[in-house]
């Protein structure tokens, strides 16, 4: 019998990119051909190398994923690539030259990195911007609370999710503790197989008649969604009350040394307990948690790691807090990008206000891919498909365009022209039809400081879910898209 395995391999050598022999077409077909807008399938258009190319960087960017599910464990992970890739730590005042390779780790949740250029900064910089945060649900200052023998954690959600799907689902707990002292301890449970995991109940459909009559929004209310932390009461002290609190504080402080007042000074969040899988039988999609906005994050990562003496200086963002609105001190709404491109011109006596006009801006983010399943929410001629590669949106906002910067068609026109010239597969798309929601990106904020600005990434199905699927050919594309830019 052929395994799952076999089977993709096999997909690879019967998939040939080019006929082996050619039909005469008739002269409508040949005007079609050259008028019609018509994106190609990446497994039609792209050779067998480039296939395997696309399955060996899927690899690494699931292992990417699996050790950052948080902005912190993102940027650590980030600097130490940075590092072996010879990019030295910034520091504000410093004299830069062509051919520096640095970054600038912001408070351990955002990052900055950056190449010099051999040409002056007056004749800008390529920018390429992707946020690290992704929705989750993070614990209350005071979260843990004794209820009929059990121990819960108060939550509040991070970011738009639907409530239901984050409910009885592993769960695993990562985030920093700031102890009284002001050591940080970092706390990661629940991603090993011999670790415990964490869980949000829901209620049996035997006595769940009432809540399922009710609208999903309001089905889980967000007060319920509390994390089963323990059940086990500390021993033989009857006169001890809230035994069960009083015995996972004390495993807490036997293994971290911290205390029920801690939790005040910490960042801690629950996130899915899933490893990032192949998905469907050709193994053609991964299945993970946090594609959103990391499936981009990395590409760009990889494509400023791998510059090599760019003639524009190119800089990568990796931003934190765009799922709540890019506010902040690691959001993208910080002045901290301006505040190094401003230092940087002052180290080489360039004209900001220049710099900022010449320079350019891929804003790395998703944006829904087609799901037949659920046809009536998307324009079917306006929307972006897996497998047909990167996807480059003009415009993001809703309903009247609000809250979009909406890139020239002059700008636009470049970016086209630039991965048709790298032979980078791309498709354009919107997230769904006019007034049926909507959701913003960082490219606003990057277009506001007069840069020119534009989405691109990858199409993403079951977006904000706990676990979401992207193509792995769409990833690789959106890697070439980024080192054409980069270029």
């Amino acid at each position: 019998m052929m395994s799952t395995q076999d089977i993709y391999s096999e997909s690879f050598m019967t998939n040939d990119t080019k006929a082996s022999a050619t039909t005469e077409k008739s002269t409508g077909e040949a005007l079609k051909e050259r008028l019609f807008y018509d994106p190609k399938n990446t497994y039609t258009a792209m050779s067998q190398e480039t296939l395997h190319a696309a399955n060996d960087f899927a690899r690494d960017y699931m292992a990417f994923l699996d050790a950052g599910k948080t902005e912190r464990e993102v940027v650590k992970y980030a600097v130490e690539m940075a590092k072996k890739a010879g990019f030295q730590p910034y520091t504000f005042g410093m004299t830069v030259h062509p051919g520096d390779r640095l970054y600038y780790n912001n408070r351990g949740k955002s990052l900055h990195i950056w190449v010099m250029g051999q040409n002056p900064l007056d004749e800008g910089v390529r920018i390429s911007a992707a946020h690290i945060d992704s929705p989750r649900i993070d614990l209350k200052p005071h979260p843990l609370y004794e209820d009929s023998s059990l121990c819960f954690l108060k939550t509040r959600y991070y970011g738009g999710i639907k409530k239901y799907q984050w409910t009885t689902i592993p769960l695993a707990l990562h985030g920093t503790v700031i102890k009284k002292d002001g050591t940080p301890v970092d706390i990661c449970i629940g991603e090993r197989e011999q670790d415990p995991v964490f869980y949000i109940t829901d209620l049996l459909p035997h006595l769940g008649r009432k809540q399922q009559e009710q609208p999903m929004s309001k089905a889980i209310a967000g007060e319920n969604m509390n994390i089963l932390f323990g059940s086990v009461p500390y021993p033989d002290d009857d006169k001890v009350s809230e035994r069960v609190k009083l015995n996972l504080l004390r495993l807490l402080h036997e293994t971290y040394g911290i205390v029920e007042e801690d939790f005040i000074t910490a960042e801690l969040c629950l996130v899915p307990a899933f490893h990032a899988r192949e998905v469907g039988l050709d193994r053609s999609m991964i299945g993970a948690y946090g594609h959103d906005d990391r499936v981009c994050a990395y590409p760009m990562l990889r494509g400023i790691l791998e510059a090599q003496r760019p003639g524009d200086t190119v800089y990568a963002i990796l931003a934190d807090k765009e799922e709540t609105g890019s506010d902040g001190v690691s959001g993208m709404q910080c002045d901290i990008m301006l505040d190094i491109l401003e230092d940087m011109a002052r180290s080489t006596n360039a004209n900001i206000a220049a710099m900022k006009a010449h320079s350019t801006c891929l804003s790395a983010d998703v944006n829904a891919a087609f799901d037949p399943n659920y046809a009536d929410v998307y324009d079917t001629r306006n929307v972006p498909l897996l497998n047909k590669g990167v996807v480059i949106t003009k415009y993001t906002g809703g309903a009247g365009k609000y809250s979009t910067s909406d890139a020239t068609a002059e700008y636009f026109g470049k970016i086209r022209k630039l991965f048709d010239e790298h032979q980078v597969l791309w498709q354009t798309g919107e997230l769904g039809k006019v007034e049926a929601g909507g959701g913003g990106t960082v490219a606003k904020y990057i277009a506001n400081h007069n840069i020119d600005t534009i989405d691109a990434g990858v199409p993403v199905l079951s977006m904000h879910a706990p676990w979401e699927i992207v193509s792995k050919n769409d990833v690789y594309q959106t890697y070439l898209a980024v080192k054409a830019f980069n270029a």
